[in-house]
């Protein structure tokens, strides 16, 4: 399964990196997505790593601020958050894609984390 940390209390401006954990199975075989869900806001694709050639996509809400990365020796996908702005609060969630390709659909991913929390708020 699919474990988050990294979420927190963060005043605009500021940086948090998410980690996205897997026991069980190899991360570096999956595409993995971060998405994220505001109070009363759908969900929102914010950003995907691909495998094995870790290209990158990011929404265009998060482009120059936020980077996603791979460390194979920890299987580990972090998400690295900076600048951050109010409208970035939300719960955020890693999910992984069988066969390496990004999806653009939330229900195309096979694996789910249960979500860490980020609040961006002076």
């Amino acid at each position: 399964h699919l474990v988050e940390s990294g979420g927190g209390l963060v005043q605009p401006g500021g940086s948090l990196r998410l980690s996205c954990a897997a026991s069980g199975f190899i991360l570096n075989h999956y595409a993995i997505a971060w998405f994220r869900q505001a109070p009363g806001k759908e969900q929102e694709g914010v950003s995907c790593i691909t495998s094995p050639d870790a290209s990158t996509q990011f929404t265009d809400s998060v482009k120059g601020r936020f980077t996603i990365s791979r460390d194979n020796g920890r299987n580990t996908v972090y998400l690295q958050m900076n600048s951050l702005k109010p409208e970035d609060t939300a719960i955020y969630y890693c999910a992984a894609a069988i066969g390496g390709a990004c999806r653009p659909v939330s229900s195309n991913y096979e694996y789910w984390g249960q979500g860490t929390q980020v609040t961006v708020s002076s």
